[in-house]
């Protein structure tokens, strides 16, 4: 017993020094600037000292260019702009929001979420919601408003306790956000930074948003399946019964109008991608490459936001149409502005990151750490699946204390990408190996953005629910999802298995 509460007294304490920890951290936007300040300073210390690397590629020498000499500043100030302006990430986030504001605002997202966890048997109920947080990484802030508070209310309706509710929604909203069986927003972000990061060795590297596919797709069935025995057999039997006093809440039920609307969404959606398919199944398939027929190197796949936002922009228009939330232009317009009024504080972040990346890469000093880091790891012997399973850890241990996936991406992209590239990694298993890492630990860290949020639905239905009780809920999760995920990575690396389109594991 003694050792017990022991182990549980360090344990709360380690979460009071986390909490600590991220709560010094400044604001997202002001890491960058000063990471970008910091990143000049090295830069004019690397050209002093003249630091130099020889490039194992053409047997160039690599120096620090100094972003504080007369040639550093100039163009600080005459790129600035073009830093903002062309970071990829920007780009693909805006076109692909339009798409996405269209399809929340109509209702299409609450009601697909609805659909699935209302019309499933009562054994599946787990899996359903599981699979249901999976599918909203569509839009994820659907997931954590909309199908957190309501698997809760599921599992007190049928009689079951709310926290196990609670706890199968956030696994498969927040601990599967590496998985999903579709392309989601994030997906663009993540592949934007990762060329931008790749381009530091080879310039002309393209990273499509699709390049995590294969692997994001098997890693939801592992999820689902994982969640809901995790949640079945550890956490529901350890919250026992329910004694709160809360009232039950009858899950409403779609009306037949939202039953045809969502019926002729999913048909639009059908005959898109049969659309699609006929654009590049052919041999002479108009969006296939003109030059060889290929695919992979296609207009299809470098122009593959163009299809993530029709994907959504289609079938929410269609949706919205039958059940009266899209009837002119204007209805469809205050949905895409609503969408995009909640990216200001992402644009803000996107500048200063852009300029973080850029200086970076200006200055040479991305080269620099990157060869000089390969060149350590292979002294050491530090390679393969070790070297990728002690990333997927050193992703997850960040993640505790910096809950936004792009910004530790933008961190983190500029250094081991091109790391690994240098020791024969193909940028989209490294961005493979973040997203297992990034995704386990947001269901026990405070510094997730909505970890508040989810205290907040579980004091509704006990107040003495804090940060204490979701941790100990979801860390079974945490572990179990770590152990089998990375298990999965190794063995997609033993086969060799491409981690999605254009994604090989390996760098020819």
């Amino acid at each position: 017993m003694k050792i017990k509460e022991s182990a549980s007294k360090l344990f709360n304490k380690s979460l009071d020094y986390i909490e600590i920890i991220g709560n010094k951290l400044p604001h997202p936007a002001t890491l960058f600037a000063l990471l970008a300040v910091i990143v000049a300073i090295m830069s004019w210390i690397g050209g002093l000292l003249e630091w130099q690397v020889i490039h194992p590629a053409d047997g160039s020498i690599i120096g620090v260019k100094s972003l504080l000499s007369g040639d550093g500043i100039r163009w600080i100030y005459t790129n600035v702009t073009a830093n903002f302006v062309n970071f990829p990430p920007l780009g693909y986030v805006l076109a692909v929001m339009i798409g996405i504001g269209v399809a929340e605002g109509s209702g299409l997202f609450t009601a697909m979420i609805r659909a699935l966890v209302t019309n499933a048997p009562p054994r599946l109920i787990t899996g359903s919601i599981v699979l249901a947080g999976i599918i909203s990484h569509l839009a994820s802030e659907a997931g954590y408003v909309i199908l957190i508070p309501l698997g809760m209310i599921i599992f007190h309706a049928l009689g079951r306790h709310p926290m196990a509710g609670l706890a199968a929604a956030f696994c498969g909203v927040s601990g599967g956000f590496g998985a999903n069986f579709l392309i989601g927003s994030v997906d663009p972000i993540l592949a934007g930074l990762s060329q931008s990061a790749a381009q530091i060795v080879d310039p002309a590297m393209t990273i499509n948003p699709a390049v995590n596919f294969y692997f994001m797709f098997a890693s939801a069935f592992i999820i689902v399946v994982l969640g809901t025995i995790i949640t079945e057999k550890i956490v529901e039997p350890r919250l026992k019964e329910y004694t709160g006093d809360a009232d039950r809440v009858p899950v409403d039920k779609m009306n037949d109008v939202e039953k045809k609307a969502l019926r002729w969404a999913g048909v639009s959606l059908l005959v898109l991608i049969v659309g699609f398919v006929f654009t590049i199944v052919p041999e002479n398939g108009i969006l296939r490459n003109p030059v060889d027929g290929g695919v992979l190197h296609s207009p299809f796949f470098e122009g593959i936001i163009t299809g993530i936002l029709l994907f959504f922009l289609v079938p929410g228009i269609v949706y919205g149409w039958i059940v009266g939330t899209i009837r002119n232009d204007k209805q469809m317009m205050k949905h895409i502005i609503t969408s995009m009024g909640t990216l200001s504080t992402y644009i803000v972040l996107v500048f200063f990151a852009a300029q973080f990346v850029y200086f970076f890469k200006y200055s040479n000093l991305g080269l620099v750490v990157a060869i000089n880091g390969a060149e350590f790891l292979r002294n050491v012997g530090m390679t393969g699946i070790p070297l990728i399973v002690a990333f997927v850890l050193l992703s997850a241990f960040i993640n505790m204390f910096m809950g936004s996936a792009s910004a530790k991406w933008a961190i983190m992209a500029p250094v081991f990408i091109p790391m690994f590239m240098l020791l024969g990694y193909h940028p989209a298993l490294t961005q493979a190996a973040f997203r297992i890492g990034d995704s386990v630990t947001n269901l026990i860290t405070p510094m997730m953005s909505y970890f508040a949020l989810i205290v907040a639905f579980a004091q509704r239905y006990d107040e003495k629910y804090g940060i204490g009780t979701i941790i100990s809920t979801m860390l079974p999760y945490t572990i179990i999802f770590t152990i089998f995920w990375t298990l999965l990575l190794i063995i997609w690396m033993l086969f060799g298995i491409p981690v999605g389109p254009d994604g090989p594991l390996y760098l020819d």
